[in-house]
């Protein structure tokens, strides 16, 4: 099973995330894309990592992501990806065109035929006012092209708004 759960900033999507995953029965492998690049980032980091099971695997990996996806999905395994927008983050300030395209791609072609279930976390960021710089636009652009291509492929993708699940597609749980 694919699943898909998009919202807001503190809109309580990770930790649906990590209630679905927990819930799941099985071995859950948590792919972290962040970086504590900055005091307020770092402080985001330790209060996921103080929610997480000691028992759950975690790989830190900001970029390959498919690459991670491949190497662990497994028919017994939960992998439970947070966050998408910061993995977007990640590529678009690589400076690469050829990265970002290669790794989106791998992700988009991939992703259909993983085993297990593959739980991905990421910010809607469509809901606001259209940023002013070139490179804000183009991130709302890529993220909105990329949830719309990842919720094509998800049995289930939920939005989540005010610590409240939305079933935009497949069954409630």
């Amino acid at each position: 099973m694919k699943e898909l759960i998009l919202g807001g900033v503190r809109s309580g999507k990770s930790r649906l995330a990590e209630r679905y995953a927990a819930a799941s029965g099985l071995d859950v492998i948590y792919v972290a894309t962040a970086t504590a690049a900055d005091d307020e980032m770092r402080a985001r980091i330790t209060e996921h990592r103080r929610r997480r099971p000691p028992s759950w695997t975690v790989i830190e990996e900001p970029r390959a992501l498919a690459a991670v996806l491949r190497a662990h999905a497994a028919p017994d395994r939960c992998l439970l990806v947070d966050c998408l927008t910061l993995w977007l983050t990640h590529l678009l300030g690589h400076g690469s065109d050829t990265i970002f395209s290669d790794e989106r791609r791998a992700l988009l072609e991939q992703l259909p035929h993983l085993p297990g279930r593959i739980i991905l976390v990421s910010n809607e960021t469509g809901l606001g006012v259209v940023p002013l710089g070139a490179l804000t636009r183009r991130f709302c652009d890529e993220a909105g092209w990329l949830h719309q291509e990842i919720a094509r492929v998800c049995d289930r993708v939920v939005l989540t708004v005010a610590g409240l699940p939305h079933v935009l597609k497949g069954e409630s749980v």
